[in-house]
């Protein structure tokens, strides 16, 4: 079922916004400077922006629009945040907000080769996502990567380019784990290729962390020290009328390595992390078979 306007695909996006893509919805059509924003999110996990455009054609450059929307944020960050103050009756700050991780989110039934090609690098902070419409209403959203290992900043002299690299700069797997040594690496590349195989499974990297979801849905979170990493699970909550979450699971550890951290979210529920090392010797088919278990509880 094809959509007849972008307004289609916008509202359907909006509606779901936070089952889709995780992010919290701020407003629609946002007027700043001389630009209005389709949609205005805020991804609580890394505290930063997310811009959300939507497109039927493709007669316009992903990487003009991208990096004009970028840079009039940067320019006008107290407009955004005040946006976010009145839309979600908060008190966000600036020097909360991790602007380095901002990123705009391109939606569309289609995009053209040269559109792929000009999104092609390993730093570029933009998402193409290709929208397709069942009967029945069902979305099917799916993600074009860069495959590039290229930086933009090396092949460009475009000064809008340069200056909004300085302060955005997409959060990279390589940032993340260089803080390990070889053997550590090496030890996460093995288990990385072990997750990966499992079902709707993507890695998704974050602001100093690495994460793994299914469908969308935060499955295991892993830190990086010198000489090993470590693995947070999400047990599920005990509400505050004393029910349990959907997924909640108590996890199997015969080897004792799990260690449990509890918190409490805002709403009063009671959580709990299970938290396990990993070291270049460890036992990596054990360290899958306690993953899994989250897997199967979702």
């Amino acid at each position: 079922m094809p959509f007849n306007l972008e307004k289609d695909i916008q509202s359907l996006i909006e509606l779901n916004i936070y089952e889709l893509f995780g992010y919290s919805f701020v407003s629609s059509e946002f007027s700043v400077s001389e630009y209005r924003i389709d949609t205005l999110c805020f991804d609580e996990e890394n505290n930063s922006f997310v811009i959300v455009e939507y497109k039927k054609g493709s007669s316009y450059s992903v990487i003009d629009q991208g990096y004009s929307y970028l840079s009039t944020m940067l320019n006008n960050k107290a407009e955004f945040i005040l946006e976010y103050n009145e839309r979600q009756n908060a008190t966000l700050k600036r020097d909360e907000v991790n602007w380095s991780s901002s990123k705009v989110l391109f939606v569309s039934p289609s995009f053209n080769s040269y559109q792929k090609n000009s999104v092609n690098f390993k730093d570029v902070p933009f998402e193409l996502w290709e929208i397709k419409r069942f009967e029945g209403d069902i979305l099917c959203l799916e993600q074009h990567k860069a495959t590039s290992k290229e930086s933009i900043e090396k092949v460009t002299g475009d000064t809008l380019i340069k200056s909004v690299s300085k302060e955005v700069k997409p959060n990279l797997e390589e940032d993340v784990i260089i803080k390990s040594d070889t053997k550590t690496q090496q030890k996460w590349f093995e288990l990385k290729e072990k997750l990966l195989n499992f079902e709707n499974t993507e890695m998704v990297v974050g602001k100093g962390y690495i994460k793994f979801t299914k469908n969308g849905k935060g499955v295991c979170y892993f830190n990086f020290r010198k000489n090993f990493f470590n693995g947070e699970i999400i047990r599920g909550n005990i509400k505050v009328d004393g029910s349990k979450s959907k997924g909640f699971f108590k996890i199997d550890d015969p080897k004792n390595i799990v260690r449990e951290r509890d918190f409490m979210w805002k709403s009063g529920d009671k959580g709990c992390r299970y938290i396990f090392d990993i070291k270049s010797d460890n036992d990596l088919d054990y360290i899958e078979m306690l993953i899994k278990q989250k897997y199967k509880n979702m």
